[in-house]
């Protein structure tokens, strides 16, 4: 479906909340002149003041109302331009509506979800009209799951392009993370605890590794025969220690658990399975978080292993969740410009490939992951949707799928580091 006649090239939906604010800063210090840029939410008033607080650049950028529920003006919305962006959520209680009418629309689309429910609901819904329609719906645009996604994305291409074969066994170290989870992940997780509890079936989706897959017969299956269980008392305590999410590697690095890895890894996978295992059927990736060799780091494993698991089960009753919801923060809040400017990450990706070579990519930045560099990401993406040439994809999307190279070459373009490298043996 053509857009070439639309009012706007982008709309930005949920420009007044506080990811959303930043994200409108960054396109209107980066969008092209002549961007036909709107802004669009539920109050006029509060849309009127970010676009007051943008400058020169964002004078002439249209004001839409338009309400997360309100089919039929969203359709109008949808229809009106080339791309949405959007920051409302949590996705599974809001974003349903405008992921459909974007796709009957031939509208791209861009959000922040990291709700594997919600993305498993959209290509369900989705992906065949959006692919009938030309619709690009590419969930996940922040660092769920940028940095993941093109990071493995790149990786697999070089060893591709060195006649190297195909990834197999693939891990994420997140080396250095300095930054905060904004108000609005925290109440997705707390949504997407709550449908999981009260539904085996959400249950099921959110248990399995393959669970955002476009062809879950495909994968590999864990239904096939399990190895017989240990009785030798040192070989039941290998077991045990191996499966700990605290674990020392044989270089002496301590490794604990990635809030984020749960739904990066399904969207990664899902990458592999839309590009036809381009990355190998063999492929298998996890995430990690890296605490280094000093000798605090298995108590800062332990601490952040204890705190997740807290959370987590904290998230699962109303109880729990009314404590979280006193110390955690609320949809919103964020920190300050000082705060944010202190931000930055840093994650190496060391992948295996099928003729035993060794690859490294760094994804990095020197910015607040949930905040000032999602708002990056989300915006880069939005503007590539936009103005990019892309592959002639469409459906309910990943990053990767949609717009890897261009994509890359716009984080790039902000100072972001995407490299990778072969290892030497």
């Amino acid at each position: 479906m053509s857009t070439g006649d639309r009012t706007y090239d982008l709309v930005l939906f949920g420009a007044s909340g506080f990811v959303g604010k930043l994200t409108a800063g960054h396109l209107a210090q980066h969008a092209p002149d002549g961007a036909r840029i709107a802004l669009a939410g539920r109050t006029e008033s509060k849309l009127q003041a970010v676009r007051d607080s943008l400058g020169p650049a964002a004078e002439g950028w249209d004001l839409l109302v338009a309400d997360a529920a309100d089919e039929p003006r969203l359709a109008e919305l949808a229809a009106s331009t080339k791309v949405v962006v959007t920051t409302v959520g949590p996705y599974a209680k809001y974003g349903m509506p405008l992921v459909d009418a974007c796709a009957r629309a031939g509208t791209h689309y861009a959000d922040l979800t990291g709700e594997v429910l919600f993305v498993r609901r959209s290509a369900d819904a989705n992906h065949e009209l959006a692919a009938d329609t030309g619709a690009k719906i590419v969930h996940a645009c922040g660092f769920d799951s940028i940095p993941s996604d093109l990071g493995v994305y790149l990786t697999a291409e070089q060893a591709k392009a060195d006649g190297a074969g195909e990834l197999t066994q693939t891990t994420l170290y997140v080396r250095q993370l300095k930054g905060g989870f904004s108000g609005g992940t925290i109440d997705s997780m707390r949504t997407q605890a709550i449908e999981t509890r009260a539904d085996a079936g959400d249950r099921k989706i959110v248990a399995d590794p393959y669970g955002l897959s476009p062809d879950r017969g495909a994968e590999p299956s864990r239904s096939g025969p399990r190895p017989p269980k240990a009785t030798n008392p040192l070989s039941v305590a290998g077991g045990i220690l191996k499966n700990l999410p605290v674990r020392r590697t044989a270089d002496g690095h301590w490794l604990g658990p990635f809030v984020m890895a749960s739904f990066n890894t399904r969207i990664v996978r899902r990458s592999n399975a839309l590009l036809g295992h381009a990355y190998g059927t063999g492929f298998r990736y996890q995430e990690v978080m890296d605490f280094g060799t000093s000798a605090k780091a298995p108590v800062l494993a332990a601490g952040m292993t204890a705190g997740l698991l807290g959370v987590a089960t904290g998230m699962q009753f109303g109880p729990g969740r009314a404590v979280l919801d006193r110390v955690l923060p609320k949809p919103g809040e964020g920190p300050s410009p000082e705060a944010q400017e202190k931000g930055r990450f840093r994650m190496v990706i060391d992948a295996r490939t099928t003729s035993g070579a060794r690859y490294e990519t760094t994804v990095a930045a020197q910015a607040d992951p949930g905040y000032s560099g999602t708002a990056v990401m989300l915006g880069q993406a939005g503007l590539c949707l936009a103005f990019d040439e892309l592959p002639d994809r469409a459906g309910v999307l990943t990053p990767a799928v949609a717009m890897a190279d261009a994509l890359t070459a716009r984080l790039r373009a902000q100072d972001f580091t995407l490299e990778t490298r072969r290892v030497e043996a």
